[in-house]
């Protein structure tokens, strides 16, 4: 069993920017890929993007790519999400979660956190 705690959410103005944590409970992080996505209110969850277990390759969506960046430290069990030149469109809950393997689809990660709301405003 894997916990995740997603932290760093808030409100900010456009342009700014946010770093996302997840840190993640028991010793078999470093056996996980990590992903991450995001759901606006009507809407369904969107894969942000996803990092391999030891960090060396990574994929985004169009949307975020070249302004948001994705990484992890084995040695403290945490996954980030750093967002640049956010917009208002970037509003949503942001989620991480955990699979073996990378993956573009929610549904095939096991683990999910609870999610933290991030606010853009205009």
């Amino acid at each position: 069993q894997v916990q995740l705690v997603e932290s760093g959410g808030g409100v900010v103005q456009a342009g700014g920017s946010l770093r996302l944590s997840c840190a993640t409970s028991g010793r078999t992080f470093s056996t996980y890929s990590m992903g991450w996505f995001r759901q606006a209110p009507g809407k369904e969850r969107e894969f942000v993007g996803t990092i391999a277990t030891n960090g060396g390759t990574v994929y985004y969506a169009s949307s975020v790519r070249g302004r948001f960046t994705i990484s992890r430290d084995n040695t403290k069990n945490t996954a980030y999400l750093q967002m640049n030149s956010l917009r208002p469109e970037d509003t949503a809950v942001y989620y991480c979660a955990a699979a073996i393997g990378m993956y573009v689809s929610a549904a095939s990660y096991n683990y999910w956190g609870q999610g933290t709301q991030v606010t853009v405003s205009s």
